[in-house]
């Protein structure tokens, strides 16, 4: 049975987490050496190459797995240590997390704020699609998700949120160049041929929402045709759209009073957008996790639509 001393496995995760051996060493105060020679340590025990030394660098395959056995070991080492009154006499290991844009710009980090302040947990997010969240809990990157998947990934457990309702809109500047017709012939096809804004290449929303309309028969499938903006910032994102670069799906919560005021125009009142959110964590026993769920379930109540 292999052994994993504690003090390398904290240091393959920090490598991992800062990207290159010169800047674990500055994080963990030793010397590149000796993050070397942990590493080297590791993978013998292992038996196993850890570690893509690229820039960033990279978890093998097998580097997943025990990046997964680091974190989990990470936790459950501060959790005795809160447990038990201890101070910790090293760097506190943070809580990694990924979520979507929308929601760390909606309601997320409200969420981290009410976790109580004596815990001492700090948090390392992510930032990725909700589509996509859940390969980043499959690596071991991360602890927990807000995710669009309700399929829990292996050793993780996934709660329902609750719905981040989206709606459709554009300036009214935008629609009088783009949309005179606006809104009699308003359909999937047409908001196919005008501009759009997309927040990165892993953006499908705007797309989804044109195709959603049933086509015309004998039309057959639509292809994208229409020019898109790439804005992958939250409130940049909803910016362009205000600023009539295009037209995009804006979190309900954070366009609700635009539309209220005349300073964005709903394309379609009666096709909302809505999207289902997950939560998931790794099933470790963890008071940390525990208490960063319930907070998270509680927060989430506010801001989203139950399902």
């Amino acid at each position: 049975m292999p052994h994993f001393p504690s003090e390398q496995l904290l240091t393959f995760a920090t490598v991992i987490a800062e990207g290159t051996l010169d800047a674990a060493a500055r994080q963990l105060h030793v010397t590149p050496s000796a993050v070397s020679q942990r590493l080297k340590a590791l993978e013998q025990s292992a038996g196993r190459v850890l570690l893509q030394r690229s820039n960033p660098a990279r978890p093998t395959e097998a580097g997943e797995v025990v990046l997964r056995l680091a974190h989990h070991v990470a936790q459950l080492e501060a959790d005795a240590g809160a447990e038990l009154g201890l101070a910790s006499d090293g760097p506190q290991p943070a809580l990694p997390i990924v979520v979507n844009a929308d929601s760390l710009a909606v309601w997320f980090l409200q969420a981290l704020a009410e976790v109580p302040e004596d815990l001492g947990v700090t948090f390392d997010l992510h930032r990725d699609d909700e589509q996509h969240s859940t390969a980043l809990l499959r690596s071991g990157t991360v602890m927990a998700a807000v995710t669009a998947t309700a399929d829990p990934v292996q050793g993780c457990r996934v709660e329902s949120l609750g719905v981040m309702r989206y709606r459709a809109v554009a300036a009214p500047r935008y629609i009088q160049r783009w949309l005179p017709g606006f809104p009699g012939g308003l359909d999937g096809a047409v908001l196919n041929t005008v501009p759009a804004v997309d927040f990165d290449r892993k953006d499908t929303y705007q797309w989804a929402f044109v195709s959603s309309w049933p086509t015309a028969p004998g039309a057959g499938r639509m292809e994208r045709r229409g020019p898109r903006h790439y804005v992958p910032a939250s409130q940049d994102f909803g910016d362009a759209i205000r600023l009539g670069l295009g037209w995009g799906l804006i979190p309900e919560v954070q366009c609700r009073q635009d539309i209220d005021h005349g300073r964005l125009i709903e394309l379609a009142p009666e096709r909302p957008f809505d999207v289902p959110l997950y939560w998931q964590r790794w099933k470790t026993k963890s008071v940390m996790l525990d208490v960063l769920s319930q907070t998270v379930r509680k927060v989430s109540g506010r801001y989203l639509r139950k399902a």
